[in-house]
């Protein structure tokens, strides 16, 4: 039976946190640079630990303007520091409630550049590295940070989206574009289902991407993400596919 993790952006305000919870398995908690700060990465982190789902951490680039979504040029040491810092405050927090920090998914911007950017990808990889021993590292499938991540002897975890459109190059479409976003809770669940039966995702285009995936992601702040999740878990069940924490490998 084929198992899957599935995941979501938490702790960043968009109130859907105490939904999305009990319908997750793993939660990756903004670190207080886009979003969030002490309090918040907290509150998620008890309801993590209530509901048995693993927390992560989700670092982004230091711009809550822009809720981490503009890319933006630093150079690498200063990068890997604030990543390392930002996985730190969340790791310290977690610590103080006995809850272990197992993932590291980047936000926004920060991931986006990372699935071409050799440099972006290698100073996460580093910040990783530098953070903690055994941690798992999310990553799009193919992109320079899976190759980073794998060459660096880390466990990767290839991540699918369910609630976001594909171009036919295998890339996220833009969310500055109409039609990025994936809201009706049955065509997300259909999504969810081709990914782990069907190997793949059918693109913007009609035509068809191969791409495996160990965790599938729907975020926090999707219109309607507690109704997509529901959906999709159920869609998934159906179609004989486990709903389960990624296995430390």
């Amino acid at each position: 039976m084929a198992t899957v993790d599935l995941n979501s952006d938490l702790g960043e305000g968009a109130g859907t946190d105490a939904a999305m919870m009990p319908l997750i398995t793993s939660a990756n908690i903004a670190c207080g640079a886009h979003a969030g700060n002490e309090r918040t990465m907290r509150e998620t982190i008890t309801l993590a630990k209530a509901s048995g789902v693993a927390v992560g951490a989700h670092p982004g680039y230091r711009d809550p303007a822009n809720f981490g979504r503009t890319a933006l040029a630093i150079p690498s040491d200063e990068l890997i520091a604030d990543l390392v810092e930002q996985i730190r405050v969340l790791t310290s927090i977690a610590d103080s409630e006995g809850v272990p920090v197992t993932h590291v998914k980047g936000h926004g911007a920060l991931y986006n550049t990372a699935q071409h950017d050799e440099s972006v990808a290698t100073a996460i990889v580093r910040a990783v590295q530098r953070s903690a021993a055994g941690l798992t590292l999310f990553v799009f499938p193919g992109s320079a940070l899976e190759r980073a991540g794998r060459a660096a002897g880390l466990r990767v975890a290839r991540e699918g989206f369910i609630d976001r459109v594909y171009e036919a190059d295998g890339t996220l479409r833009s969310r500055a574009l109409a039609h990025a976003l994936i809201t009706d809770p049955a065509k997300a669940a259909a999504q969810a289902v081709s990914f782990m039966t069907g190997g793949g995702v059918r693109a913007n285009d009609g035509s068809f991407i191969e791409q495996a995936v160990d965790t599938l992601c729907v975020h926090g702040d999707t219109p309607g993400a507690p109704a997509i999740l529901r959906a999709a878990r159920a869609a998934l069940v159906a179609a004989g596919v486990h709903v389960g924490r990624l296995r430390a490998a």
